[in-house]
């Protein structure tokens, strides 16, 4: 992926306006996101991974937490008013959200879910979530990325 190369979401961003940066990172095998973090020099609290869940009633949500903290998916269910929620299966992710594993962003997918952050998101000046393809990250404000998609913050990690 080239530097000056954008994404949907980098497009999507920019048809609302969105400030945001872009950091690229290629050919450093860096999937998981305590592995981007170290590869982009970030304290991992402010690099947020997006997961894609389904709860009883069949509804999908995206949840956004901190790279090394885990989804407590008691605490996800009760922010969403399910009763259970589970992790979909990979397999589903790219014909659910047009994204792959490693390269999903919470902005862009096919369909609008509902999507939480996590509240220690709010005490970050910025946070970094992918940019829709493996070796790319955005940095943006919580306020700038209100602008592209809805969201609330609860608290989601055990």
């Amino acid at each position: 992926m080239k530097k000056n190369e954008k994404t949907n979401v980098m497009r999507l961003l920019d048809k609302y306006k969105v400030s945001y940066q872009s950091h690229f990172y290629t050919d450093t095998g860096a999937v998981s996101g305590l592995e981007v973090a170290k590869v982009l020099n970030e304290d991992p609290s402010q690099v947020f991974k997006t997961l894609v869940t389904v709860g009883k009633s069949g509804q999908h949500y995206v949840f956004v937490v901190p790279v090394g903290r885990e989804l407590d998916l008691k605490k996800a269910a009760e922010a969403v008013g399910e009763k259970k929620i589970e992790m979909i299966h990979a397999k589903e992710l790219l014909p659910l959200t047009g994204y792959i594993h490693g390269g999903c962003s919470p902005v862009g997918m096919k369909k609008r879910f509902p999507t939480i952050i996590d509240a220690s998101s709010s005490s970050k000046e910025t946070i970094m979530v992918s940019g829709g393809k493996i070796g790319c990250q955005v940095e943006l404000a919580l306020q700038e990325l209100k602008k592209a998609i809805p969201f609330e913050l609860a608290d989601l990690c055990s």
